[in-house]
């Protein structure tokens, strides 16, 4: 009998400790880990989301760069960490499904070991080609290559972003598209400019200035349509892919440890939606490139589990690997 009230005894404390905890929250500066080094567009992302979060949770963010692997190093930094709403991170299609769908022996689970609080926006990957590209959307790019085999694309490495791109499109449309990686946007769009190659998959913050230059154009879109360059047709309208397929668009989303209390979850997710609403962070995203959609965690959650195995299909298919 003893051994029962103490038991319950325990259980009411730890209970009403937590709900204290939650009411209390947050009651320190919160760790935001970035996935990107200090200064670039992944980065200016999470100091954007930390800026106008803080005043809204009355309390300060103190943002730690954790750059490499893909965004790896720092989405399982915050994966480990106390499930105290503490420290939480930014993490994109990379490090949630990709990764995950390419990387059998990933740290964490993308699924299981987070707190999902909510999307940021969606982002497209331009597919551009050197302005005297024979090729001005993605069907004639398809009736190209088919007629000449050996045609390249470039992307900025083995199992980016830009590759499952082009993976995804050879498998849909059979075109034999041939993957030549390189080690950054940067030299893509270099070599692209140079004419030293004609095909290139590229982030949307660096497309929509390089179509504005009139020295390369866009070719398509993976998967969706961006408001950033309304004019261009994505793999949606081409019928290369679609909602029923899962492919799903590529996301920006803040996440938590796995165990967070969900009133803090929640806390975080309201702030993240306010913050979202905001005039100007808006036309900021728009022009990062990104698309603001605010979706509630357990939604993200529920796509990221299809989306990765619709994307372990196309690695499969495309050889991409990164174990």
């Amino acid at each position: 009998m003893r051994t029962l009230i103490a038991a319950l005894v325990l259980a009411t404390s730890s209970t009403g400790a937590l709900a204290q905890g939650a009411a209390d929250y947050p009651s320190k500066p919160i760790r935001f880990i970035s996935i990107s080094a200090a200064g670039s567009g992944g980065d200016v992302l999470v100091r954007l989301l930390a800026d106008k979060m803080a005043p809204l949770l009355k309390t300060s963010f103190v943002v730690e760069n954790r750059p490499g692997a893909g965004g790896s190093i720092a989405v399982n930094t915050a994966a480990k960490a106390p499930a105290d709403g503490y420290t939480i991170t930014i993490g994109g299609a990379t490090t949630h499904v990709l990764l995950p769908a390419s990387n059998p022996k990933l740290p964490y689970n993308a699924v299981k070991d987070f707190a999902y609080i909510g999307q940021v926006g969606t982002a497209a990957i331009a597919l551009m080609a050197a302005a005297d590209f024979p090729a001005n959307s993605l069907p004639e790019l398809v009736a190209l290559a088919k007629r000449q085999p050996g045609t390249q694309y470039a992307s900025w490495g083995n199992g980016s972003t830009g590759h499952f791109c082009g993976g995804l499109l050879n498998q849909k449309t059979q075109a034999g598209l041939e993957h030549v990686p390189y080690k950054s946007v940067a030299q893509i769009q270099t070599d692209l400019y140079g004419g030293h190659v004609k095909l290139g998959f590229v982030d949307m913050a660096t497309a929509v200035p390089m179509v504005r230059s009139g020295r390369a154009k866009a070719i398509g879109l993976c998967t969706t349509r961006s408001a950033s360059l309304p004019n261009v047709r994505s793999y949606e309208d081409e019928g290369i892919t679609d909602t029923a397929q899962r492919a799903g668009a590529f996301r920006w989303g803040v996440y938590a440890p796995a165990g967070t209390p969900k009133p803090i979850v929640d806390k975080l997710s309201g702030a993240l939606k306010a913050a979202l609403d905001l005039p100007e962070v808006r036309a900021q995203l728009l022009d990062m490139g990104i698309q603001p959609a605010f979706l509630a965690g357990d939604a993200v959650q529920e796509m990221t589990a299809r989306e990765i195995e619709t994307w372990k299909a196309v690695a499969q298919a495309a050889s991409i690997t990164m174990d």
